[in-house]
């Protein structure tokens, strides 16, 4: 069995300005204290995969950056989307790239912005999911709730697969849940049959484009025609013409949820997907009172606060609590944690007042 890690590194990441920037988005950051977001997941997944066998699918203007960060990474092995179509496209795309190669390849689609606690348990759950993959399974890896998380999708489990090699714990999927509200996803959490849904996907190229055109035969009409041109001079002319006119959709919506193939992997691996300034302390260490501070970032009588001194000055919270304060050099964020979610919104108004703090 061959596996070709395919890495989905399109995002912009606004919910970590003024960290990030469209230049320079989250998966380029060090948000957990171990390199580029993008770097640590490619370096976890050896030896299951190496970085010649590993895909990155992102925009234009990240390519550049892509390649320099990733030197294991073949060139020709950095897929360039020429605009964001969320992520059915670009999972149809990557599976155009791998069948050309290897028609029953098994891809491992993982995001590029995620940390994992515990790398060898990661690497098992993959090892697992890949091997159903390749028996035709279609398989997702679904985290064990440790808390009413409103952030997260999920999914609820379903039958137990037939007992066989490689098929030990795992499901097949009932459904794919909406993120829930507080309520919901506590009962989720005491119901025990759901799961967070992590994103990580594991399936063989010719069977995910074969879902692909049963669940949505325009998209699967486009990823043809660029098909086509793959390996010829005709090729990024075809893709600049074909691809922006691809459907917008994720492949959650756009497939996984009418797919009849879906199986998961119950896993627990330290997993986060590091969503917004209040998932640091998740990721990275505190003081004894749950303070997160970084460069000159000074803490005083206050408890719980993410304070990030990153644009050579000092930084002091006094007394505060559950609150973040970035301090980028050019800018400067201050909200509430349980609002770090919402900092897309300064982003948005920032872009409509034309600043350049957000590029």
């Amino acid at each position: 069995m061959k596996v070709y890690p395919v890495i989905m590194a399109g995002g912009s990441g606004t919910r970590f300005w003024p960290l990030s920037r469209r230049s320079r988005p989250k998966q380029f950051l060090d948000l957990a204290g171990e390199g580029p977001l993008l770097s640590a997941t490619v370096r976890r997944l050896p030896p299951l995969a190496l970085p010649a066998d590993t895909y990155v699918v992102c925009g234009p203007t990240h390519a550049r950056a892509a390649r320099r960060l990733l030197k294991g990474v073949p060139a020709a092995n950095v897929i360039v989307e020429p605009c964001a179509r969320n992520t059915a496209p670009c999972v149809g795309l990557a599976a155009l790239h791998v069948a050309a190669r290897d028609r029953k390849g098994v891809m491992l689609m993982l995001p590029a912005d995620h940390h994992i606690a515990r790398p060898d348990a990661f690497r098992a759950a993959l090892a697992q999911a890949a091997g159903l993959a390749a028996k035709g399974h279609i398989a997702t890896i679904g985290i064990r709730p440790h808390a009413p998380e409103t952030g997260y999708g999920y999914l609820k489990v379903g039958a137990k697969l037939p007992k066989g090699r490689g098929r030990a714990g795992a499901h097949r999927v009932e459904r794919f849940v909406e993120k829930p509200d507080v309520i919901t996803a506590a009962r989720y959490l005491a119901d025990g049959h759901y799961l967070w849904n992590s994103g990580i996907f594991a399936f063989r190229a010719d069977v995910i484009l074969d879902e692909i055109r049963r669940a949505m035969p325009v998209l699967g009409e486009q990823l043809g025609a660029i098909q086509k041109a793959l390996g010829t001079p005709a090729y990024k002319r075809t893709l600049a013409r074909v691809f922006p006119d691809c459907p917008s959709i994720s492949i959650d919506y756009g497939v996984m949820e009418k797919s009849q193939q879906i199986v998961v992997v119950p896993a627990d691996f330290g997993w986060s997907d590091v969503g917004s300034f209040a998932a640091l302390p998740d990721v990275r260490s505190t003081d004894h009172v749950g303070n997160v501070a970084e460069g000159e970032a000074l803490v005083i009588d206050g408890q719980n606060n993410v304070v990030l001194a990153v644009g050579g000055r000092p930084v002091a919270v006094i007394g505060l609590e559950g609150v973040v304060v970035v301090d980028a050099g050019d800018a400067i964020l201050v909200c509430k944690k349980d609002r770090a979610q919402d900092v897309r919104k300064a982003v948005d108004e920032l872009a409509r007042r034309g600043r350049d703090e957000v590029l």
